[in-house]
């Protein structure tokens, strides 16, 4: 039986917080120069950039626009909220990730020119439940190439109704009409205006992720269906990153993957990628000289597989350094 991550406990399940706002472009810099300022300036309270009265002016939005800042900085793991005091600060507080760091640094790529950007922040929405649930079940746990709003809604309170069941939502409140919103917002993501139908754009801004080509229509703002297939702006150095952090965050004990696991299984590259087996395979033949020999590709038994023996000890953040390093050399230019 295919594992789903819905059903273990240390995934919390949420299925709002965007205040029914699509990520827009120049939001998660915002977050990022806010926390990073605040944390050089010594500020003993970060979670109050997002709360006081001073954060409608700062951000130029309304109140429910600057929530839902927040809420894509945490759930594109750019921002993170501490659990510990290592920086000398009481837990609960919000820092940036490493991955903010990378990509909305100067010397990074701040305002999101380059497609492994929006690869990285898409891996992190869909890979995991988490603050963007529903962008993991569409991705690795909805099982139809194509779909429309109200199938969507349908299936997905049915196995919200299963979780509750099994007591994964019991103290939950969440409605059909929070599930609604949700699906819409998920739509927007990744669909353009014009794709998404005349229902669907009251918002004129539209999120940067819709560049990546993942959710097309099939009958204009009804139905919809996946791209699956190779994916040309893909990196692979994203890919590693995405394999490495599947690998390590849900299997830590396993020492290799064959090509037809990292295709279908759920929070897998092939499954958030929307990569065929094919492709798959491709990409992971590649892996042995780009890791040199960290992650080795084998295929002399017959069966495609990928070894990775001490994979625990590989840093998934040190293969995307140079695909950043670009940017700083083109500006420096």
């Amino acid at each position: 039986m295919v594992r789903s991550l819905l059903e273990e406990n240390r995934f919390h399940l949420q299925f709002a917080g965007h205040e029914t706002f699509p990520l827009r472009y120049g939001w998660l810099k915002k977050s990022y120069d806010a926390i990073s300022h605040a944390a050089a300036s010594g500020h003993t309270d970060t979670r109050a950039i997002f709360t006081d009265e001073a954060a409608i002016a700062y951000f130029g939005v309304g109140k429910n626009m600057v929530t839902s800042m927040r809420h894509w900085a945490l759930a594109c793991h750019v921002l993170q909220i501490s659990i510990d005091d290592d920086l000398g600060q009481p837990a609960g507080q919000i820092r940036p990730t490493a991955l903010g760091d990378l990509i909305f640094d100067e010397a990074g790529d701040p305002y999101l020119e380059r497609p492994a950007s929006l690869w990285l922040l898409h891996w992190h929405l869909a890979s995991k439940p988490g603050r963007a649930t529903t962008w993991y079940w569409a991705f690795n746990e909805l099982n139809e190439p194509t779909f429309s709003r109200d199938m969507v809604r349908a299936r997905l309170v049915r196995r919200c109704d299963e979780l509750r069941e099994a007591g994964r939502l019991k103290h939950s409140r969440i409605t059909e009409s929070t599930l609604k919103s949700d699906i819409l917002c998920f739509i927007r993501t990744y669909a353009t205006k014009a794709e998404a139908g005349r229902a669907m754009q009251e918002d004129n801004l539209e999120c940067p992720l819709t560049e990546l080509g993942l959710v097309q229509p099939v009958d204009v703002g009804a139905a919809f269906q996946f791209r699956r297939g190779p994916k040309s702006t893909l990196p692979d150095e994203v890919f590693l990153y995405g394999l490495l952090n599947f690998w390590q965050t849900l299997y830590p004990s396993r020492r290799e993957f064959s090509v037809e696991a990292l295709t279908h299984e759920p929070g897998s590259p092939g499954r958030v990628f929307l990569l065929d087996e094919e492709s798959v395979a491709e990409r992971l033949s590649r892996l042995t000289d780009l890791t040199k020999g960290a992650v080795s590709w084998d295929e002399s038994t017959g069966m495609r597989q990928v070894y990775a023996p001490n994979v625990m000890l590989i840093e998934p953040l040190r293969y995307l350094e140079h695909v950043y390093s670009d940017c700083a050399d083109v500006r420096a230019a």
